[in-house]
């Protein structure tokens, strides 16, 4: 009993952070009518281990005008294939419309992640 409500504590968490820092493959991605970054990578993984403060910041810096999302692929191989990740960490930008802007793949670092943002945001 114990180990069932701990999990789903946790899960509950992963899902229901404020901001959208918390957010995982459990949502939809790209969302819809929102600028999105979808951070594609591993709890386990070095380099992606790096991207959580990172992605906590960001979903406070936009809150309401961005979606900053997590998969772990290692976990979900689905996602992996449908955003045809080949390494971690992959960043993939998205405008408004769901249409991929661009793509990362390694460590993104904080300035980067904004400037990309700033751009997709300005446009209509």
């Amino acid at each position: 009993m114990k180990a069932s409500a701990y999990f789903l504590m946790l899960f509950m968490t992963m899902i229901l952070l404020p901001g959208s820092a918390g957010r995982t493959d459990a949502i939809i991605a790209p969302v819809p009518g929102m600028v999105t970054m979808v951070d594609l990578g591993a709890r386990s993984c070095i380099p992606c281990k790096m991207m959580p403060p990172i992605r906590s910041e960001l979903a406070q810096a936009y809150p309401g005008k961005d979606a900053i999302i997590f998969i772990d692929v290692w976990h979900d191989k689905d996602a992996a294939k449908r955003f045809k990740v080949s390494a971690i960490p992959t960043q993939i930008f998205f405008d408004r419309h769901g249409q991929e802007i661009s793509r990362h793949v390694g460590f993104l670092d904080k300035q980067a992640i904004i400037g990309r943002l700033t751009l997709m945001l300005e446009q209509p």
